[in-house]
């Protein structure tokens, strides 16, 4: 093989006999590029085996040798996903050979030389694919017809069996006439960009130029830059990408500049077994290649070195994956599912046991306990907020942290110091309470925060205080709520009563709907609002399908109290009113952008005392339909209402969560209609200009009568379908999952889901749900009815 360490100087070569002479010329990166080293890992173990045959006295120390050969290579680089790709590959192959009736020591060593052999063909025709394919598709998105391309690196012949990769991509676009110029950066510290890259540049005559790693930037703002190309060490089941050391600012800066990235990869680089680059190990170099060049030293004795070879470059970085079969591109939340791209291309076999892809930045990880604890070690604001002053070092002896995450989604940590309680909270990227079958964005804490802040600046009293937010980690800090707080669920779960959770809720409802709203709001500032929180997309398409989609299909996520509620859960799903009604909901969901909503506003995200009511937990921000928050409350209490009936002596109990009801939402649009008549003209939002009572002759009074009367028939829309799912959806309420007793807890959820059904119905007709259904009072009164009557036996006719 060519000695890479001495080019461009000079050409020479370094004889492969053996493994050990393959474990050097790999480790010691003579031998250098993923693809490369899985064929010479190969190919010296065919040397080797063919020159031991005579040796092996059998076929099971035939196989031994090979196999015990193999796991030696393996470790020869720890990064290169295609030397263990290859070494499992022919591991099994050599397996196969051993075991079948009449193997002998020759059969086995030929198999796998001929294997190995054949490795080398197919590696270069894939090079010849992925170069073409490359180069078409980038061709398409540039709509340019002579590219200037970016690359690091060597990705060339030099790091395969031929052609190359990304080198091949640039190779391809220029056999079709359309490379302007290719601009290879030298790559520090081992320099295989000037040393290597270069020398196939000028070797090809191809119109290329040397720059600085650090020139990049420069490069793409001056120069201009159409796209880069990279190629990779080993790439995720998400898209995240190992790649040379550099590469990772190479992807920010096209992000930055609006350059399409990718990476260019035979198949053989992927790695399905994980989920996300946070799993892929990273090499780190000794110290002499960063502080010498060419023996001669450059850097002062003493100093200390860290020298990864490679970074991880998270897929939303990356415009696409380019392989053999095609090129692989990201979805809305940036993943580029490379499972499901290789079973779209016929690939099967190939995805056979991947993970799922999950979205993951890099330098992502998720905190344990001991995690959190060094973090919160690590940061002088946190460590002054649990009463550790600035000059006072931190005792782990004296801070308590329990991990007391019982939701969905995320893990929560409550830290207590000798002087003060905080808490963390860090978004997993997944549905905890599913795994990693069910991917979520971690971006969903982002918005949680700002959500906070937001809604904090607006209604003070009953938002905690946000302290910290750490993007890398998807991590922030936050206000403790003190007990006696307690979740108000597990106060209508326990039948006590706390007399203002109504009037709290009542306020901050009013003012977090009618602050973020065109009422209050600029157009220019509210149009860039709903722009902004448009973008948490991960979170309204979970609620989207459990909320709007789920309960009315067959779904594997859909469970009820089985089997009382079969039939009950069978007519949902074949009730075609109910569907059409569904139907206008999930578009109200999706195109009413009235205000900043809460977007998850339930009992379980409700803290309250006797005389304190605290909102946490508003992941699911986004700008939407005033009714859904509101009628996510009203389900919540409605749900407590009828769950009441499996629970002793709650008779008085269940009229006073009424009452509460009626109280919650009469003041609700008392204070909102408060606030719609405070201000002046000229301070008022763009929405509330159009109704000020200078411009109108009976004060808009029947305009805001309107307003309310659709604010109305939307809650108890929404109400309706946050019913339904939290009895035959994927997540239920421990209201009434609590009942112990199975057939009590289904007759309690048959009456709710009639009641919801009857609500939902309404809300479709405005007028008509004025009549029946045309206020707190009125849903209470439905309610007490259907409470009082026998659960029925069968759903409700159309």
């Amino acid at each position: 093989v060519i000695d890479q360490l001495k080019l461009p100087t000079e050409l020479d070569y370094v004889d492969v006999a053996n493994t050990g002479d393959a474990f050097s010329v790999i480790r010691s990166m003579q031998v250098r590029g993923a693809p490369l080293i899985a064929i010479v890992a190969a190919l010296g173990l065919a040397v080797d085996v063919r020159a031991k045959q005579a040796t092996f006295s059998s076929v099971q120390e035939a196989e031994s040798f090979l196999l015990a050969s193999m796991e030696t290579l393996r470790s020869s680089r720890p990064t290169a996903v295609n030397l263990f790709v290859a070494m499992d590959e022919l591991g099994a192959l050599v397996k196969s050979l051993a075991s079948e009736k009449g193997s002998t020591v020759e059969t086995v060593c030929s198999g796998y030389v001929k294997a190995a052999e054949d490795m080398l063909e197919a590696d270069i025709a894939t090079n010849k694919s992925i170069g073409d394919a490359g180069a078409r598709r980038i061709l398409e998105i540039s709509q340019r017809d002579k590219l200037r391309v970016l690359t690091i690196c060597n990705t060339g012949s030099l790091a395969t069996a031929g052609y190359g990769t990304a080198l091949g991509v640039i190779r391809s676009l220029h056999a079709m006439g359309n490379l302007e110029h290719v601009y290879a950066c030298e790559t520090r510290p081992y320099n295989q960009g000037a040393r290597l890259t270069a020398f196939e540049i000028v070797s090809d005559s191809l119109p290329g130029t040397l720059i600085g790693d650090s020139m990049a930037s420069y490069l793409m703002a001056v120069k201009g830059i159409d796209c880069v190309v990279v190629g990779a060490d080993r790439v995720a089941a998400n898209g995240d990408t190992a790649n040379k050391i550099g590469t990772l600012q190479l992807a920010i800066a096209a992000k930055y500049f609006g350059i399409p990235f990718f990476a260019a990869v035979p198949t053989t680089t992927l790695d399905l077994s994980m989920s996300s680059g946070a799993s892929i190990p990273v090499e780190e170099r000794p110290s002499g290649e960063l502080t010498s060049i060419f023996g001669k030293r450059i850097a002062p004795e003493g100093i200390n070195v860290w020298n990864p070879a490679f970074d991880v470059t998270p897929s939303p970085l990356i415009r696409g994956i380019i392989t053999e079969v095609g090129v692989a591109e990201g979805n809305k939340d940036g993943v580029i599912d490379m499972p499901a791209f290789l079973r779209a291309h016929g690939m099967e076999l190939r995805a056979e046991g991947a993970v799922d892809p999950v979205a993951v930045s890099s330098g992502y990880r998720a905190l344990d306990v001991d995690g959190v604890r060094e973090y919160v070690k690590a940061n002088s604001s946190l460590r002054r907020r649990i009463g550790f002053n600035s000059s006072e070092s931190f005792n782990d002896s004296r801070v308590k942290i329990n991990e007391v995450g019982d939701g969905n989604l995320n893990l929560v940590f409550i830290v207590e110091g000798p002087g003060g309680v905080i808490v963390i909270k860090q978004a997993l990227p997944y549905v905890r309470c599913v795994g990693e079958s069910w991917p979520l964005t971690l971006e969903r804490a982002v918005f949680e925060q700002r959500a906070l802040v937001l809604e904090r600046e607006r209604c003070a009293d009953h938002v905690p205080e946000m302290y910290l937010f750490d993007q890398k980690l998807y991590l922030f800090a936050m206000e403790y709520i003190p007990p006696p707080h307690l979740i108000l669920r597990k106060f209508f779960i326990a039948g006590e009563r706390v007399d203002l959770f109504a009037d709290h809720l009542s306020t901050f409802m009013a003012n977090t709907l009618y602050k973020s709203s065109a009422l209050a709001m600029s157009g220019a500032d509210f149009r860039l609002q709903v722009s902004e929180w448009s973008r948490n997309v991960g979170l309204c398409a979970l609620t989207e399908q459990v909320i709007f989609s789920d309960p009315y299909t067959v779904s594997s996520v859909n469970h009820w109290t089985s089997p009382q509620l079969d039939d009950f859960a069978a007519a949902i799903r074949s009730d075609d009113e109910l569907k059409s009604a569904i139907f206008l909901l999930k578009r109200k969901f999706l195109s009413n952008t009235e205000s900043l909503l809460h977007g998850d506003l339930h009992s379980g995200s409700i803290m309250a005392t006797a005389t304190s009511t605290m909102v946490i937990d508003p992941e699911f921000a986004f700008y939407g339909p005033m009714g859904f928050d509101t009628g996510l409350l009203l389900a919540n209490l409605l749900l407590a209402y009828f769950s009441q009936d499996g629970y002793p002596d709650r008779k008085e109990y269940s009229e006073w969560i009424l009452a509460k009801l009626i109280s919650c939402f009469d003041l609700f649009a008392e204070k909102f209609l408060a606030l719609w008549e405070t201000g002046s003209a000229e301070q008022a939002g763009e929405l509330h200009r159009a109704s000020f009572p200078a411009s109108c002759s009976d004060p808009c009074v029947s305009l805001k009568l309107v307003f309310m009367q659709n604010l109305w028939s939307d809650t108890i829309g929404f109400a309706a379908a946050e019913m339904i799912r939290r009895i035959v959806g994927i997540a239920h309420v421990a209201d009434l999952d609590g009942i112990e007793d199975p057939d009590i807890r289904a007759q309690c959820e048959k009456k709710c889901l009639v009641l919801a059904r009857r609500m939902m119905l309404a809300s479709k007709c405005p007028d008509n749900s004025a009549m029946e259904l045309g206020n707190p009072f009125a849903i209470s009164v439905a309610a007490r009815e259907v409470a009082k009557a026998p659960a029925p036996s069968v759903w409700p006719s159309k």
